[in-house]
């Protein structure tokens, strides 16, 4: 083996290393100290729309899957322990908003790359789908989490061997989408405001993957 095989075979293990860090600093790293980084109905925008009154561009929304209520999440958290004794309440709390803030924001930018591993498939399709949609339309969104201030698990459950988890997530966010020509037709550069969000993400506790990932989002009402 020549000498710059080698060297182009170390540089992809160094690039595959650093990202099997980053993916393991998301969501459910098995630790339970994790400190990180939508639809069956086809009723989603061809672009994203303006969140009515607040002005804040929305993301593609999947509704609320039957039987996922906010009841209370004691008992589901009690059966998600059970089936993986490595689950922290708080520290999942800590990723969930870590992702949150990556998921907005890599959304805005386009960055299918950072949103493949954080989205289930369906999800992913949909994100993906918007994206080239406001592409093709010229379109440009910018959008910036400033705080994400409150974050607390709403609803939690084992359906069969896959454990989902609801969050409810407080933030302040600053959005805007420009056209072809750079003029702003939605939300505002300057307005920063108040947005609630309800995001449930799931984990196939049998898996090796620790990580979890996105499964439904809407917004709080």
């Amino acid at each position: 083996m020549g000498e710059g095989s080698f060297l182009d075979i170390l540089v992809l293990a160094v690039i595959a290393g650093f990202l099997i860090l980053r993916l393991r600093s998301v969501l459910g790293r098995r630790t339970g100290t994790e400190q990180r980084r939508p639809n069956p109905i086809a009723q989603q925008p061809a672009r994203p729309e303006a969140r009515s009154p607040d002005n804040v561009v929305s993301m593609p929304e999947r509704p609320r899957a039957a039987g996922n209520g906010e009841a209370g999440p004691a008992s589901g958290l009690t059966q998600i322990k059970i089936a993986d004794r490595s689950f922290s309440e708080s520290g999942f709390v800590g990723g969930s908003r870590a992702a949150f803030k990556m998921i907005v924001e890599a959304f805005a930018r386009g960055d299918t790359a950072t949103l493949r591993p954080l989205l289930s498939d369906e999800l992913y399709d949909e994100f993906s789908a918007a994206i080239r949609d406001r592409l093709a339309a010229g379109h440009t969104l910018e959008e910036t989490v400033e705080a994400v201030d409150r974050a607390e698990i709403v609803d939690a459950r084992m359906d069969g061997r896959t454990a989902y988890v609801t969050v409810r997530i407080a933030s302040r966010q600053k959005s805007m989408l420009r056209d072809a020509e750079g003029k702003v037709i939605e939300g505002s550069p300057d307005q920063t405001v108040e947005v609630t969000d309800i995001w449930t993400f799931a984990r196939n506790t049998r898996a090796t993957d620790p990580n979890w990932a996105l499964v439904e989002t809407r917004e709080s009402h």
